[in-house]
């Protein structure tokens, strides 16, 4: 119980959560659109994903310069439903919906 209360503690931020259903959205997608999206500095996204990280809610992969981000494997049944409830239940938010419209039209010169 422990773990997911730690996962919790990390998503009880609205930027977090805000991250966190995009990422199970997009799929890996790099920093830089992630701050594009929230029109949010890339150094303030870059820290709620660190905060992330250490819950072990998002996994990172550079290339280049650029960091890309996702949500950790699925390891086990919570995890799975906690990606589908980012989704599935937050896809008719309007703040989130206009976050991925932005994601789409956002572009930091890398292909991922």
């Amino acid at each position: 119980m422990e773990n997911e209360a730690v996962l919790f503690k990390a998503l009880a931020d609205p930027t977090r959560l805000r991250l966190a259903a995009l990422l199970a959205s997009c799929g890996e997608t790099c920093v830089c659109y992630l701050a594009g999206a929230l029109a949010e500095p890339d150094y303030k996204i870059s820290r709620h994903l660190a905060v992330m990280r250490s819950a072990g809610l998002v996994e990172a992969r550079r290339e280049g310069t650029w960091m890309h981000y996702r949500l950790c494997e699925e390891k086990s049944a919570f995890h799975q439903r906690l990606a589908a409830f980012l989704r599935q239940a937050l896809a008719g938010n309007e703040v989130l919906a206009g976050d991925l419209e932005r994601v789409r039209k956002t572009c930091c010169g890398v292909s991922s």
